[in-house]
């Protein structure tokens, strides 16, 4: 089928072939290579539509964006034409991205603009989100790597894109899945549209106040009074991230009576605290509190929290029995033999000797046993006296002297 692109066109479906329409007869071919088939998108600005490029032998789709603005005001129409223009001159500056729609043409026919560019055969994530519910934290991780690149990319080429949100995002069909995060996760290379709104960023152009431009609900404060810097678009992807996560719009995640972010409370999944922490950097209100560029997101992303080493569950230690308390052992003193019995022999002896020495003989054994300890005295005294004075010195050296204050030596 062929489709007529004349905004007047009573009856604008043609049958596959014809070269003008059978209804208002306007040419059925752009530039006389590119035929639209069919409408898939209408705006305040313009419409879109798929097309077919006549032009190369295997006919590959593309879109065609039709510059036909419906708002009242001269400024308003202005501003808008600008926007559609700066759109294909922001594509051809970024050239051949696999993440950015390539520009095929930009021109004009029948006094209305066209923008032909590739067409990205795909759902975007706000229609993935209706059919598949809440994303996970393993899906906005894998956005997240899929986009931050492209995003600083983009960035490096002094564009702002200034409308990131769910229906500007598109995953290419097609490309297989995996199971992510325990669950069914379509992998695929996410595309960036509609750089109608970029911006171009330059050193002077980024302190200056412009036109406020971007998608209620995902334009970051300072963009929402017409300055919007690079930071803006971290902030518009936060803003997606946590649309994907809640399946919210974000008017309803933003309490207005305390200002401040309640998205954790409608989490379809729960997340970690690295991310969360990372998606509210993100949308910090504040800019010198947010991100400043998307390689710092993409780093912050990939830091790996390693968790603590699990300690080794120890035995339990048997607690030693309580002993009783072991009382000190006093050092053995060698005691002295029993002088009582040690006494009454050595007196006796000393009377058997005495009574020898004096005439009245003894046992012989015992006296040899006395007189051997008697220094091996060759002669023994023969007054009694002096016998008495030596058995003294003997008993004294055996058992002690009887008086403490006598000198044994003495003589």
């Amino acid at each position: 089928m062929s489709y007529c692109l004349n905004p007047t066109c009573p009856n604008p479906k043609n049958r596959e072939g014809t070269k003008f329409c059978i209804a208002c007869g306007s040419k059925l071919l752009l530039k006389e290579r590119y035929r639209g088939i069919k409408p898939i998108g209408q705006g305040g600005f313009g419409k879109t539509f798929l097309a077919v490029d006549e032009d190369k032998p295997s006919k590959p789709p593309c879109v065609i964006k039709q510059f036909f603005p419906q708002a009242q005001g001269t400024n308003t129409v202005q501003k808008a034409a600008e926007l559609f223009t700066l759109e294909a001159v922001r594509l051809d500056e970024l050239g051949k991205h696999p993440q950015v729609p390539e520009l095929l043409a930009y021109f004009c026919q029948d006094s209305q603009q066209y923008l032909v560019q590739e067409f990205i055969d795909g759902q975007n994530l706000l229609q993935e989100l209706a059919s598949r519910g809440g994303f996970n934290e393993a899906q906005i991780r894998a956005l997240l790597d899929d986009l931050l690149p492209l995003l600083q990319f983009v960035h490096q080429h002094h564009v702002i894109h200034r409308d990131i949100k769910p229906e500007n995002i598109i995953r290419r069909r097609g490309l297989k899945s995996s199971v992510v995060g325990g669950a069914t996760q379509v992998r695929g290379q996410l595309v960036l549209v509609d750089f109608g709104a970029s911006k171009a960023a330059t050193g002077t152009s980024l302190g200056k106040t412009g036109t406020a431009i971007g998608s209620f609900g995902y334009v970051s404060p300072e963009q929402s009074i017409g300055r919007a810097v690079f930071a803006s678009d971290i902030y518009s992807l936060g803003i997606t991230c946590i649309h994907l996560l809640t399946h919210r719009h974000p008017c309803d995640l933003f309490d207005v009576r305390e200002g401040v972010w309640i998205w954790r409370n409608f989490l379809s999944h729960p997340i970690s605290d690295q991310l969360g922490r990372i998606i509210d950097k993100m949308i910090a209100g504040a800019i010198n509190r947010r991100y400043q560029s998307a390689a710092e997101v993409s780093k912050d992303l990939h830091v790996q929290t390693t968790p603590p080493t699990p300690l080794r569950q120890q035995k339990p230690v048997t607690p030693l029995r309580q002993r009783k308390p072991v009382t000190p052992i006093k050092p053995t003193v060698p005691s002295k033999p029993a002088v009582g019995g040690l006494n009454k022999r050595i007196a006796q002896e000393l009377e058997e000797l005495k009574s020898e020495i004096m005439g009245n003989p003894t046992t012989k054994s015992t006296h040899q046993t006395l007189g051997s300890k008697v220094a091996g005295s060759s002669s023994l005294p023969k007054t009694k006296t002096k016998l008495d004075r030596e058995l003294e010195e003997i008993q004294s050296e055996f058992i002690g002297s009887s008086n403490p204050q006598q000198n044994p030596g003495s003589g």
